[in-house]
């Protein structure tokens, strides 16, 4: 249940919003800034002020029903009404519940994903290439742009890592809940006793900052150029091409050597660098706000294990809301993957409105 006086303080803030726009003494700036806040909470008034009549209109209701002089047809009006009063309430604290949650800004930013091949070896980049390749599907079906930024592949024909930016609608609001250790467990290829292993890979997902996100001093940064080098140490280029940056305040480094072209290779490491900056501050932010506060679901620490990839027995398992998918072949082709995105989207926004009350 949302406290009535948090309702009722929207709905004064929506009245106050409503003068100030009227008013015609208010610049440029704040009324463009006050017209988009007024037109968020003018979605959701509606719903706040039935959500604060509810009860009111439940006695009134009740009041016929618990009157011996009212009438059967009467009460039976009265019953009904009271049922569809019910059933509105519930939506309209959902929705006001989702409205009251904090906004994470970043929600609304394309996405830089960085998925490396962890313990397992060989089968390791094996499973890192199929989470890339279920991720490129993701993307494809939902008309997303996904650009390589950087790869490695293993000798196996695997991925030993892989860098990528998707562009969009609502990125990273999607993609967040993937960072983080996934494993699998399977057959390889190459076991003739046919056991299971286990193996993972870790996948990042960041934000990626603009420019006015984010100020990057020059003196602030080592840039070192060096010749690319190919699998097995040989040359691939005969230039100095490839390029690291390394942001001297806080020790990250990126190494960018994909492009023949130096410039494109420094553009492509700032791009990795800037989110990686942009992600490092609202950890920090978050962690502050928080406090000493844990939760279920996190988007930042890439040593948790977070789902289980079971090929003996089809199954998908996202360990942090415990649910599983028996339709492990679906989700690696990207279809099953929004199931389990509202889910843990859903689990999220429940742990934030618990928060919201501690």
């Amino acid at each position: 249940m949302i406290p009535n006086k948090t309702i009722e303080e929207l709905i004064s803030r929506h009245s106050t919003l409503e003068k100030d726009l009227s008013s015609g003494t208010i610049d440029k700036k704040l009324f463009a800034e006050k017209s988009k806040e007024y037109s968020d909470v003018n979605e959701i008034i509606e719903n706040a002020k039935k959500y604060i009549s509810f009860n009111n209109d439940k006695k009134e209701l009740e009041k016929i029903l618990n009157d011996s002089s009212s009438d059967e047809e009467l009460k039976n009006m009265a019953e009904s009404e009271l049922s569809d009063l019910q059933i509105q309430y519930e939506i309209n604290e959902k929705k006001l519940k989702l409205f009251l949650l904090p906004k994470d800004e970043a929600d609304k930013k394309n996405a830089i994903i960085e998925i490396r091949a962890g313990t397992g070896g060989l089968e390791a980049s094996l499973f890192a290439s199929d989470l890339f390749k279920m991720y490129e599907k993701v993307s494809h079906k939902k008309k997303w742009s996904l650009e390589l930024i950087s790869i490695s592949r293993s000798d196996a024909g695997g991925l030993k890592e892989v860098i990528a930016s998707i562009k969009g609608n609502n990125i990273y609001s999607t993609l967040k809940y993937e960072s983080g250790v996934h494993r699998v467990q399977r057959v390889p290829d190459t076991e003739t006793q046919g056991r299971v292993h286990t193996s993972a890979a870790t996948v990042a997902v960041l934000p990626e900052a603009e420019e006015v996100d984010l100020k990057i001093n020059d003196s602030d940064l080592r840039i070192d150029v060096f010749r690319a080098g190919g699998p097995g140490g040989q040359s691939v280029n005969t230039t100095d091409s490839a390029v690291r940056i390394t942001h001297i305040p806080t020790g990250l480094s990126v190494s960018q050597q994909d492009e023949k072209s130096q410039h494109k290779n420094k553009a492509k490491g700032m791009k990795i660098l800037r989110a990686r900056l942009y992600e490092l501050e609202r950890s920090r932010i978050d962690q502050e706000r928080s406090k000493d506060r844990k939760t279920k679901i996190g988007t930042g620490d890439r040593s948790e294990r977070i789902r289980t990839y079971n090929f003996p027995q089809g199954r998908v398992t996202d360990h942090r809301i415990n649910l599983t998918l028996h339709r492990l072949e679906e989700f690696l082709e990207g279809e099953a993957f929004d199931e389990m995105i509202e889910s843990l989207t859903l689990q999220a926004q429940e742990e934030s409105l618990n928060n919201l009350k501690s």
